[in-house]
């Protein structure tokens, strides 16, 4: 199979995947605290990691570990526990539409912390998003007033450690496999989440207990495959593809979230239509600003 096809066949799993993430998170919560959900996913991870790679931690020098150890707390630690707080008070369909404000973080940080350029087009992408976010906000606290949408701050966040992540990983961490970036990430944190999952009372839980032991399953499921194989999937679509190719997983992942939302009887108006729609056209000035200057470097 040539890669022109393969790139679309990973594009689609990756946005079925990382899209049904948030659908096994609220899942996960109706048997797991949001501090032992978090625990939980950081184990099932460093397990499936570990036995794919564990070799590649010898090729991380000394001076690499800290930057690793930095995108372990932006990429994957500190969100774990956002996304699951997030969504004990918001409806996963919107944790997964914020969540796009992933790319316009990415240069925000990028050009604040490491001087990367910035366009006009950029700067216009990057607005356009955060008022779709506000927008998205504004209108689902009115429409579910039963719902604390203060907790829309915690995805805001999560996403701004994504974008900070991403710029470790681009300037600091470019000499360093993709794997062994993953596997050195949860080598970080393997030990703080075994912690805080026997300070969380994951020792004490009943797994015999029917909702729990389901909750586990949907808790090794979102780690396994949306963490472990998404990973490889994604590092592979990058290699036979562009990055800016590659981040168009940004535009599907909400309509997967969306889905799953409505079926599982979440609220889904019009105006959180456009909300996410203005969102997206935002992560799509930013990409395709990307594009154009990497078609004016070349």
């Amino acid at each position: 199979m040539q890669n022109d096809q393969k790139k679309w066949i990973y594009l689609i799993i990756l946005s079925v995947v990382w899209g049904s993430s948030y659908i096994l998170i609220k899942k996960s919560l109706e048997g797991f605290s949001p501090f032992q959900l978090g625990a939980i996913r950081i184990i099932f991870s460093t397990t499936f990691l570990f036995a794919i790679g564990f070799n590649s931690l010898k090729t991380i020098t000394r001076a690499q570990w800290p930057w690793v150890a930095l995108s372990a707390l932006c990429g994957t630690f500190l969100p774990v526990f956002l996304f699951s707080f997030a969504e004990t008070q918001i409806d996963s369909s919107i944790v997964s539409i914020l969540n796009s404000l992933v790319p316009l973080f990415t240069i925000l940080i990028g050009y604040f912390a490491f001087r990367l350029r910035f366009t006009g087009l950029q700067f216009t992408g990057v607005l356009l998003g955060l008022a779709g976010a506000a927008l998205l906000i504004f209108n689902g606290a009115s429409v579910n007033p039963n719902q604390n949408y203060w907790f829309a701050g915690l995805v805001v966040f999560a996403a701004l450690c994504y974008g900070a992540n991403a710029n470790i990983i681009k300037a600091k961490l470019q000499e360093v496999s993709s794997t062994a970036i993953a596997v050195g990430n949860f080598a970080v944190m393997i030990l703080p989440a075994l912690v805080l999952g026997f300070f969380a009372g994951l020792p004490e839980k009943d797994f015999s207990d029917d909702v729990i032991f389901e909750a586990l399953l949907y808790v090794a499921l979102l780690s396994v495959v949306g963490t472990g194989i998404a990973k490889i999937l994604f590092n592979r679509l990058i290699q036979i593809s562009s990055p800016v190719f590659s981040t168009s997983v940004t535009y599907l992942i909400p309509i997967v979230g969306i889905f799953w939302g409505v079926l599982d009887g979440e609220r889904f108006t019009a105006t959180h239509g456009v909300g996410a729609l203005v969102i997206l056209a935002g992560v799509y000035l930013v990409n395709r600003s990307r594009s154009k200057q990497k078609k004016t470097d070349s």
